[in-house]
């Protein structure tokens, strides 16, 4: 009798353990996708300024059309990618072409001195420095759960429950780390 009370308190011990593994991996898991949805919607915030920035570039830039044609390919691939590593490549590539686009401007003393240029170039920078923000705060649910999915006694349950590993959204180049210094 005392055996089968010992054994019952066993499997309850471990039924309990499981069920708050189970949910600890449940909230991880949503902290990853919370933190994922806050880096796409800084994104789509510099999306939608990035026409606004454009425009205002072409109507002192008018000989510049590939430069700007190329940050509307580069914006609209952003805003098609769908996974983390197509945010990030298509991220990449957006990156460098305002990069261009900041560099041509740098050429019209007009275009630098006009107030709505001005504006537009500290909304971007804003929102640089939120992305920024929202990327660590990701990275970081990320490493939890990644760390929950593979550590030992907690990955059972995560097998079990078919929970995965997140990617994290990071720049493959160290320079691109960096956010732009953009100084017109």
């Amino acid at each position: 009798m005392m055996i089968l009370i010992i054994v019952i308190a066993l499997v309850v011990i471990f039924l309990l353990y499981g069920v708050s593994v189970y949910n600890k991996l449940v909230r991880l898991r949503n902290l990853v996708q919370e933190g994922w949805s806050s880096i796409d919607v800084m994104l789509k915030k510099r999306h939608d300024l990035i026409p606004n920035l454009v425009e205002t570039v072409k109507g002192y830039a008018t000989h510049e059309k590939e430069t700007l044609e190329n940050v509307t390919r580069a914006r609209n691939l952003a805003l098609g990618a769908n996974s983390v590593e197509a945010k990030e490549a298509a991220e990449k590539n957006l990156n460098q072409a305002m990069m261009n686009l900041f560099a041509v401007a740098e050429q019209y003393p007009d275009l630098k001195a006009n107030a709505n240029f001005q504006q537009l170039q500290a909304e971007l920078t804003s929102i640089e420095n939120d992305i920024e923000k929202s990327r660590r705060y990701y990275n970081g649910t990320v490493r939890e759960n990644n760390t929950a999915v593979e550590s030992f006694p907690s990955n059972i349950i995560a097998n079990m429950y078919k929970f995965e590993k997140s990617p994290f959204f990071e720049l493959q180049n160290v320079a691109e780390r960096e956010v732009p210094t953009v100084k017109f």
